[in-house]
């Protein structure tokens, strides 16, 4: 059987979703991480779409995270992301929603919003983008990231206003987690599932966990997690890492 290909960036906290997912399921695979803006031309071939992550699972192309997490919970059902109990299900997947919908985007935006600030932009923004693909990309990013930056503002709509509202979503989202935990310390019922996963691997930047699976500089979130203080919710996402990210045999 051909082994699952996924295209990724190692620092997206999306794709991180996926691999998680792949990984939890203990699913032999390929990684493809692709250069930002060169990615364009495989990506729009494979799926249609300019986003990663991609799958290619069993002879499909699956884009999305979550589309990914659903495809794979048909292929591979154990150990299983959804919950068996329906009413835990549905609260499961309301959860996933949620963090996807109402973090996931927002944080990506605030966290570009910082790296843009920095005056040493261009340096931060190669160690970023390029992390993993060597000194030629390097170079590559930091020559172009005047219009890289001004590209990435116009698409994701980051100002100064939308920043200052992605920190507060980011901030609502820390609540809804504090607020969801079960006394099993899992989201929903007594195991862990795509509700946990989903929260734990989109809010990875802010915890910089020691199991996240690649080198991950990031821009300057220091003075934002002194703010954010002791949270439980920073807490919990380092306590799922080191309970349920063990990798799983991967081809690079």
């Amino acid at each position: 059987m051909t082994r699952p290909v996924l295209w990724h960036f190692t620092f997206s906290h999306f794709a991180e979703k996926a691999r998680w997912a792949l990984d939890w399921k203990g699913i032999p695979h390929v990684r493809r991480a692709l250069l930002p803006g060169a990615h364009y031309p495989r990506v729009w071939w494979l799926s249609g779409q300019g986003m990663v992550p991609v799958l290619r699972l069993d002879g499909r192309v699956v884009a999305d995270s979550t589309a990914i997490i659903a495809a794979l919970e048909h292929w591979r059902p154990e150990p299983a992301l959804y919950p068996r109990d329906a009413a835990e299900r549905r609260r499961a997947l309301a959860l996933e929603e949620f963090f996807d919908e109402e973090l996931g985007h927002y944080l990506r935006r605030f966290f570009m919003a910082l790296g843009f600030a920095e005056p040493d932009g261009a340096r931060l923004g190669a160690a970023v983008f390029a992390s993993g693909h060597g000194a030629a990309a390097s170079a590559t990013v930091r020559l172009g990231y005047p219009l890289m930056r001004r590209f990435l503002c116009w698409r994701f709509d980051i100002t100064a206003a939308s920043a200052a509202f992605a920190r507060g979503k980011v901030l609502a989202a820390l609540d809804r987690v504090e607020a969801e935990l079960q006394p099993s310390g899992y989201l929903v019922g007594d195991r862990f599932s795509v509700a946990d996963l989903t929260a734990a691997a989109l809010l990875w930047p802010l915890v910089d966990p020691p199991d996240f699976p690649y080198p991950a500089p990031l821009p300057p979130t220091a003075a934002f997690r002194r703010a954010l203080g002791d949270r439980p919710a920073l807490h919990w996402v380092a306590e799922m890492y080191r309970r349920h990210r063990a990798p799983a045999p991967v081809a690079t």
